[in-house]
């Protein structure tokens, strides 16, 4: 898209992970593969093991600075997402930034640690939105715990952080009117999580180690428990009260609110993980003997690795959909004079992504393949595109004259079929009397003809 149409789908109903898409824009100047437009996470993903490796060794010492850096780098749900051409690995980057900023300024209260911070947690809520949840759980640690520092000190530093998080407030200010304005509509398809929704979470979220993880929680908090949530605590305690808000807070305020709407999702969760390999990291580091603790450590590491083959041979905790499969065969199998529907819009941009790599065409247009007949405003992909509604009018005013169309139906669930799939399949067969049907992961394609039956 040009940058008028690109501006306005973000402002519509793609604000969220606006930072993220600003640079695959950029990206995308020097290569337009699938390989390509994802290593731009892996990127993300790379620069992420030094800085848990500083925020870790800010934190403990260098064993444990060690130890977590090396759970990230074998963390199957790291490794998962970072391969998507989303945000995730970026939200993972600047989260763990602005704690490690925060630290910094708590430890060397000087003016540029306070700015860095505020510029990462700017960042970060332009990447997601959830990094909301982590600025929330930084001013919980601070509040109920306490800033871990001298009388003398205390007042100057909460009144930086005050100006700090105006700061942040008033940079985000338009991403809080777009959640306004959209309301949940953008994620209303999450599901309300069950009690095995949580567990698998939890299973993939500790890569492929889950009561491992579990019992160094539960060793922190039965060491830790008379002074674990007690207030203005010394250092080595408040490092580990920091980190408990930060990965507790924003999973158990999520899974709460789930109950009135669901907002609960595991990958939206991914800026918990460095705090959950940290204090993970530091169980294994305080066991009692040198030979238990690196005995301990590479049995964890073992047992992660052992998830990473699983990884790149298959998806966990959302199948990708199979779009390119889907495309590829529809344009194996057009003919002259076919017409292209996409019950929803959002469907026509991996169509003519994936078209696009079979003829060097860029990405945006068309005329390769059967005619795009819905959405359409133009030959150029637009911002009304994906805004459009197909009415029962405007479908039969697009067929007249087509001897085949072809019907592209993604994430039409079972249990709630789309208005507009509904219309689709009961208003075709009256102009075609022929129809057959193949599946993809997440894909239908229909094909509707003058020839009669019905295969699958």
């Amino acid at each position: 898209m040009d940058w008028h149409n690109f501006v306005r789908v973000l402002w519509w109903r793609e604000a969220n992970m606006s930072l993220y898409y600003a640079l695959l824009r950029i990206w995308l100047q020097f290569g337009s593969t699938e390989f390509f437009i994802r290593s731009l996470s892996v990127v993300f993903a790379a620069i992420s093991i030094p800085v848990i490796y500083w925020l870790a060794r800010l934190m403990f010492d260098q064993k444990v600075a060690i130890v977590a850096t090396a759970l990230l780098a074998l963390n199957d749900f790291h490794l998962r997402y970072s391969q998507e051409a989303r945000s995730y690995a970026l939200f993972f980057l600047l989260a763990t930034l602005s704690s490690c900023f925060l630290i910094l300024f708590l430890r060397q209260p000087r003016r540029r640690w306070r700015n860095a911070y505020a510029l990462a947690s700017i960042l970060a809520v332009y990447a997601h939105f959830y990094a909301l949840l982590l600025l929330a759980a930084h001013w919980l640690a601070l509040r109920r715990a306490g800033i871990p520092v001298d009388d003398q000190s205390r007042q100057r530093i909460a009144s930086d952080l005050r100006r700090a998080w105006i700061a942040i407030g008033i940079a985000v200010f338009p991403l809080i009117v777009f959640v306004a304005k959209t309301g949940a509509g953008p994620i209303r398809w999450i599901h309300r999580p069950g009690i095995t929704d949580v567990w698998h979470f939890w299973r993939y979220f500790t890569g492929g180690v889950p009561l491992l993880a579990a019992a160094a929680l539960v060793i922190i908090i039965v060491r830790m428990r008379r002074r674990l949530w007690a207030k203005d605590q010394n250092w080595e305690v408040w490092r580990l009260q920091f980190l408990g808000v930060w990965l507790l807070f924003p999973i158990l305020i999520t899974l709460l609110l789930s109950l009135a709407k669901p907002v609960f999702y595991p990958r939206y969760m991914i800026f918990c993980l460095p705090a959950l390999l940290i204090l993970f990291a530091f169980a294994l580091a305080s066991l009692p003997s040198r030979w238990i603790a690196a005995t301990a450590v590479c049995a964890v590491l073992v047992l992660s690795a052992r998830a990473i083959p699983f990884v790149y041979a298959h998806d966990f905790e959302d199948e990708r959909d199979g779009a390119g499969d889907a495309t590829n065969f529809i344009l194996d199998h057009a003919e002259t004079g076919d017409g292209i529907i996409f019950h929803i819009p959002q469907a026509r941009v991996p169509y003519q992504f994936f078209s696009s790599l079979r003829v060097g065409r860029s990405v945006g247009s068309e005329g390769f393949g059967p005619e795009i007949l819905y959405p359409r405003h133009g030959g150029q992909l637009e911002y009304l595109d994906l805004k459009s509604k197909l009415s029962p009018d405007s479908l039969r005013s697009i067929i007249p004259g087509r001897p085949r169309i072809w019907v592209v139906l993604m994430y039409n669930g079972p249990k709630l079929p789309d208005p507009t799939a509904v219309l689709l399949e009961e208003t075709l067969p009256q102009s075609y009397s022929g129809v057959e049907k193949w599946e993809f992961p997440k894909v239908e394609i229909l094909l509707y003809g003058g020839n009669s039956g019905t295969r699958k």
